[in-house]
C-alpha cells in the first residue's frame, strides 16, 4: 500500500515557527519518526506492505499536482490552505483520494479562522491537537479504513 505524506505551506519552517505552538521538531524530524513507526502502525492495521513517500511544498500548484502521483491514499497536513483553499477541497472532492486530515495543533483552541476547514469534509477522518502523535494516529486511521471492508 503506498501512501503519500503530503505537508503544504510553511510547514518546511517546523522546528523555528512558533514553537510554542508547532513544537520543536523538525520537519525531517518529524518525517524520520513517522517512517521509523511506520512498521509498526501498519501491522496494528493488519497492513503488511507499507510505502510512505513525503512531500512538502509552499506552491500550492504543486502540492495540488502532488495528490494524483497514484497513491492509495494519504495523510496531509494542508497547513493554512485547510482554511483558505477552495481549490484544494475542490481536487480532493474530485480525485476521491482516501485521506486523513492532520494537524499539530488544536485547531479548536486557536483563531475563529483556523477551526473552518475546506478539506476535512472530503476526508476519511480528522486528527489535530496531538503534535507528532497526529500523523501516527491519523495514518493508523486512514490505514484501518483503507483495509475495511
Amino acid at each position: 500500500m503506498k501512501i503519500l505524506v503530503a505537508h503544504g505551506v510553511n510547514l518546511d519552517l517546523l522546528g523555528r515557527r512558533e514553537p510554542a505552538v508547532y513544537g520543536t521538531m523538525t520537519l525531517a524530524e518529524l518525517e524520520s519518526r513517522l517512517a521509523a513507526d511506520a512498521p509498526a502502525i501498519a501491522a496494528a492495521a493488519g497492513v503488511k506492505d507499507l510505502k510512505l513517500s513525503f512531500f512538502q511544498s509552499n506552491d500550492e500548484a504543486e502540492f495540488l499536482a502532488a495528490l494524483s502521483g497514484g497513491h492509495d491514499g494519504a495523510v496531509l497536513n494542508p497547513g493554512a490552505w485547510t482554511h483558505t483553499s477552495l481549490a484544494l477541497a475542490d481536487r480532493l472532492a474530485a480525485l476521491a483520494l482516501p485521506f486523513a486530515e492532520v494537524h499539530l495543533s488544536n485547531l479548536a483552541a486557536r483563531e475563529d479562522f483556523r477551526r473552518k476547514s475546506y478539506s476535512a469534509p472530503h476526508a476519511r477522518g480528522v486528527v489535530y491537537g496531538f503534535g507528532y502523535a497526529s500523523y501516527a494516529a491519523g495514518l493508523l486511521g486512514l490505514l484501518l479504513r483503507l483495509k475495511a471492508p
